[in-house]
């Protein structure tokens, strides 16, 4: 660890520890899926209890820029899928508009390791980005992603023209995908032979109940959508499964708002098409960087790229349990005009 490392984390430690500990004292607490790991609500949503140091910290001292992009989502809902598209949108020009060949840093990278998650890859215990002063050293537009509400965003990103990109899929798939994440997560994070992981069954009933990694659920969703309405040109809502039906529609409404448009020579070209096919969750998966190594001690690169399918759901839940989700869905978006499609298009 070099100098800057131990006065970052010295700076964090000061700033924090104390008024961590005091706070912790004062949250609503649970234990994630039946483990050790203990989660606490903060500002109406769940966060680890290791995670909260960095939260704060990210709240307090990010300053965003007017020509930031970010992605903002909850885990498991399409996050890699997006920061992927964005990255290759952003960057096509310097790739020479060939982002399939031997120059694009996504045949080499993980996607997490391009574009940063702010709370544990900027603030976290062992950052992709080693030192948050480095951020203003970033070459604009600076790329990141996020996973709090909307409202525990730090003011600077509320008050700044930075764009946001928000990604929500149907609370079916993500229950399926967060259950089979997180039971490798904790056998990480945990370090307990003895831990055994809940029924789906159980999961699915923690879920309904709002007791979900950075959610409730329902209202993280609901909370950009509303922004995203609000306001329209800060705030773009895209939805999992619309990406998977049409990735070259919505792969060209990304870059008009994120003010990289295709021009029409490049969608003659083919470009759309080829940034489309090398961000989807089928080339990436593929790709030998995803399948081998670890982002850190807790993840695993390949856990990121399950089967992205949409209508997994069918496999796992009775019809209670989907009736029990019609019924939030339709409690939670009254009045909103949100929805979701539960299965794909018959082809």
């Amino acid at each position: 660890m070099n100098q800057n490392e131990n006065q970052r984390d010295d700076e964090i430690q000061e700033v924090q520890e104390e008024e961590v500990q005091q706070l912790i004292q004062c949250l609503e607490k649970a234990n994630f899926m039946n483990s050790k790991l203990q989660l606490v609500k903060y500002q109406g949503f769940w966060t680890s209890r290791g995670g909260l140091k960095n939260i704060l910290h990210y709240q307090r001292h990010f300053q965003a820029h007017d020509s930031d992009l970010i992605v903002a989502s909850l885990p498991k809902t399409g996050t890699t899928w997006l920061i992927s598209l964005l990255f290759s949108i952003v960057n096509r020009v310097k790739l020479e508009h060939q982002p399939l060949n031997k120059k694009s840093p996504l045949l080499h990278h993980n996607p997490h390791e391009l574009v940063y998650h702010l709370e544990h890859g900027v603030y976290g215990k062992n950052p992709i980005l080693p030192n948050p002063n480095q951020l203003d050293e970033l070459s604009s537009p600076r790329l990141f992603y996020t996973h709090i509400p909307y409202g525990s965003l730090p003011k600077s990103i509320k008050a700044s023209s930075c764009k946001m990109l928000y990604i929500a899929r149907n609370p079916l798939d993500t229950i399926v995908s967060s259950y089979h994440f997180y039971i490798d997560f904790i056998k990480k994070a945990t370090e307990d032979q003895d831990f055994k992981p809940p029924s789906i069954e159980d999961f699915f009933d923690d879920f309904c109940e709002g007791r979900s990694m950075t959610g409730p659920y329902f209202e993280h969703v609901v909370g950009f959508w509303k922004e995203s309405l609000e306001q329209p040109s800060k705030v773009l809502f895209l939805k999992y499964e619309d990406l998977k039906e049409d990735p070259t529609f919505y792969s060209k409404k990304v870059a008009e708002f994120v003010g990289f448009p295709f021009s029409p020579r490049e969608e003659s070209e083919g470009v759309i098409d080829n940034v489309s096919e090398l961000c989807s969750i089928k080339k990436l998966k593929e790709l030998e960087v995803n399948k081998n190594g670890a982002m850190n001690k807790y993840v695993d690169k390949k856990t990121y790229f399950r089967k992205g399918e949409v209508g997994d759901w069918t496999n796992y839940f009775k019809p209670l349990m989907v009736d029990k989700i019609h019924k939030l869905m339709e409690e939670k978006f009254e009045g909103t005009d949100l929805s979701f499609k539960l299965l794909p298009n018959p082809q």
